[in-house]
């Protein structure tokens, strides 16, 4: 859809060159010229797509839990099944059809050998194949080539019949399932097929079937309604490729037709170009299909001419509507994979780029209907004879049609219809289609799966799907590749949109980005709403950061209550220990005044303890201060007294009682060995010289009034 235009002064000589050099970087030669060829080794490597395709089977037969692998298809152990349908290997070396994927789906009462017979009865050995199936209703849809029943329609072939038959599983206690054969075709078209030996089944030799024909028109006239197009955008689009604005033209209006002074005088309504009709067509049929399957569970098998091309389009479409697992990425993906890529759409025919031998047909050229500009025409339009002569071969020699790209621009209208049920955007379809169009990976060069094998596509080239999947990993769910209403809930079952809804639009994001840059924009609605997904996640970011930093918060809080709680017993328990010492210290200081001490309590904490001689008499003081014991171990007096010597104890003899201890070190008379010389009565009674002695606290505050000194 983009028209680049290269001008050159007047009598310039390089024009030649130039044209010639960008012939040879945009149409190579051979395949191996492609960029994904020469560009050397891609970051993103291929896995082999046959793995993924059993995977995809093995889902279909609700055999999920099987993961197959490249060791199981060399060794051809892939060939499982359920009560009703087959994995089968008949076609493993592509000896059978050279165009159909190496493992093929079939019903579990057809044997290899007569899918072998059946083949031959059908265009290019595509025989019937089944591309999804119901594991609850047991309804299948189907795929094939058209029959060759020869130029007088009456051939048969009882293994072709048998294998159709089986299409339609029969449930117990229900009756047969009704067969409906979708033929892509016009019916004229079908009939003409058969003076080549083609043409279209008969209702009366497939039991309980219908054949419905969509009339959708061949590649050719696809590939000149989309140049219609092209020329229609490119002339009323905000920018044109003549330098010139649709508004400019006939003083601003140029819309209902006229004489036109751009390229393309014959495309005047958007209608001319036969685009959006030829859209409708193919989602029609595809939604009748699903209807069918769906409200039904009918079977239904779809083919056209080669089954390649309105095929493809038919059945991944109707697969879309029915199967909600398609309408994911990773579905898709395995939907295009499975429906154009294994089973054989001629990508490089329909885009004109070279296969494994050789050059492509053509190269995919939408020519200008009636070109009035300026422009020269290109060499390769110039030539000898006649112009109709020439534009009639090229058009018979020339293969290339949009046939995907017309099928991605049916899923953009069912994804503009349907909002909620895909988790794909129109911007993961837009860079899809880039990315097929640009030769940078491997995945849809070739015609078949087997020439991409012969070619080692997968070793040497990268791989789309991986590309896409890293520009996805780095943004997120707010990649613009995501859908923003998606709700899986919503529609978690088949799509079945009726008849007038089916109104296809100009696809903006694709057709318009190069001639109306603002329109393609379009979901301005989409565009605020990701820019409010985007600040939305930034936010939710931030405010996990903060609950983060929170938490830490609440556990240092927590960690300083519980010091703080721990502070708080410790506190309690001293201050009642204080109170029980108050309390002991008083009771000792009673118990002393009883036996006719003064205790005196100074400030530094010691304690004087006086003994009164007579209490009529001035008393006579010694001081002496309680012995003290030093690290060593050592017993120590500080004695001042009127006593000539000091008074020592040696601590093995002292009693254990402090009190004996505070006596023996006041009394003379008692002797070093620990006897007293007075009676047992108690020396406090005989009134002694000594008058006063220094004590130590401690010692005081480790009495009891409970010590057998006192006695009973």
């Amino acid at each position: 859809m983009r028209i680049i235009v290269f001008g050159f002064r007047a009598r310039t000589k390089q024009r030649r060159a130039v044209y010639d050099a960008l012939l040879r970087c945009t149409r190579p030669a051979t395949l191996w010229d492609l960029y994904a060829f020469a560009g050397g080794p891609s970051r993103f490597s291929n896995t082999n797509p046959k793995v993924r395709l059993l995977n995809e089977y093995c889902r279909l037969l609700g055999m999920g839990f099987y993961q197959a692998s490249i060791r199981a298809i060399e060794d051809g152990a892939f060939t499982l099944s359920n009560e009703w349908w087959r994995i089968s290997s008949v076609n493993c070396n592509y000896t059978m059809s050279s165009t159909y994927p190496f493992a093929l789906l079939l019903p579990k009462s057809i044997s290899d050998d007569k899918v072998v017979q059946a083949s031959a009865f059908r265009a290019r050995s595509r025989l019937p194949s089944i591309t999804w199936c119901d594991r609850g209703t047991g309804a299948v849809l189907a795929r094939s080539s058209q029959p060759l029943v020869g130029i007088m329609m009456n051939m048969r072939s009882n293994a072709d019949e048998n294998l159709v038959a089986a299409l339609c599983t029969q449930i117990a206690g229900q009756k047969r399932r009704k067969l409906y054969i979708a033929d892509a075709r016009p019916r004229k078209n079908a009939l003409a097929n058969g003076a080549m030996g083609g043409g279209s089944e008969s209702s009366a030799n497939y039991f309980q079937s219908e054949i419905v024909f969509f009339g959708i028109d061949n590649i050719h006239a696809m590939r000149e309604s989309l140049g219609r197009l092209r020329d229609y955008v490119d002339t009323y689009g905000t920018t044109s490729s003549d330098g010139m604005s649709s508004y400019l033209r006939h003083g601003g209006w140029s819309w209902g037709g006229g004489n036109l002074s751009s390229m393309s005088a014959s495309v005047s309504t958007l209608g001319d170009t036969g685009w959006l009709i030829h859209v409708q067509t193919v989602l029609a049929g595809s939604a009748w299909i699903a209807a069918r399957v769906a409200l039904e569970s009918a079977s239904v098998l779809v083919h056209c001419s080669d089954g390649w091309d309105r095929t493809s389009q038919l059945v991944s479409l109707a697969s879309l509507l029915l199967d909600p697992y398609y309408r994911t990425i990773r579905g898709f993906q395995a939907l295009v994979e499975k429906d154009w890529l294994a089973f054989g759409h001629p990508f490089s025919d329909r885009l004109g780029m070279p296969t494994v031998s050789g050059n492509g047909n053509m190269p995919f050229e939408l020519s200008r209907q009636a070109s009035t500009g300026s422009l020269p025409l290109s060499p390769m339009r110039q030539g000898s004879g006649s112009a109709s002569t020439q534009a009639q071969n090229t058009a018979n020699a020339n293969h290339s049609s949009p046939i995907f790209l017309q099928w991605v621009d049916c899923v953009s209208q069912l994804l503009r219809m349907y909002p909620f049920a895909f988790e794909f955007s129109s911007a993961f379809l837009v860079d899809l289609l880039d990315c097929m169009l640009s030769c940078r990976f491997g995945n849809f060069l070739c015609n078949s799966e087997k020439e991409r094998e012969q070619a080692g596509i997968y070793d040497a080239c990268g791989c789309l799907w991986m590309y896409l999947a890293g520009l996805r990993t780095s943004e997120g769910s707010s990649h613009a590749h995501y859908n923003l209403f998606y709700d899986p809930l919503k529609h978690n079952g088949p799509i079945l949109p009726p008849a007038a809804a089916l109104a296809p639009t100009v696809w903006p994001q694709f057709h318009l980005r190069w001639a109306c840059p603002s329109e393609a924009q379009g979901g301005e609605v989409e565009a605020e709403c990701r820019k409010l997904t985007r600040k939305f996640s930034e936010l939710q970011r931030a405010k996990e950061l903060a609950e983060t930093r929170l938490n830490e918060a609440s556990v240092t809080v927590e960690s300083l209550v519980t010091e703080l709680r721990n502070e708080k017993l410790a506190s309690t328990s001293a201050r009642d220990a204080v109170k029980r010492a108050s309390k002991e210290t008083a009771t000792i200081k009673r118990a002393v005044q009883s036996l006719g001490f003064n205790v005196y309590f100074t400030a530094d904490g010691d304690c004087n303890v006086g003994i009164e001689r007579n209490p009529t008499e001035i008393p006579q003081r010694s001081i002496c201060s309680v012995r003290t014991k030093d690290i060593n171990g050592t017993v120590s007096h500080s004695e001042k007294a009127d006593l000539s010597e000091p008074v020592s104890v040696a601590e093995d003899n002292v009693s254990d009682n402090p009190l004996i201890r505070v006596c023996g070190s006041l009394c003379p008379m008692h002797t070093r060995d620990g006897e007293c010389q007075l009676p047992n009565a108690g020396c406090a009674q005989f009134q002694s010289q000594l008058v006063d002695f220094k004590a130590n606290f401690d010692a005081f505050d480790r009495l009891s009034i409970y010590d057998s000194y006192f006695g009973s």
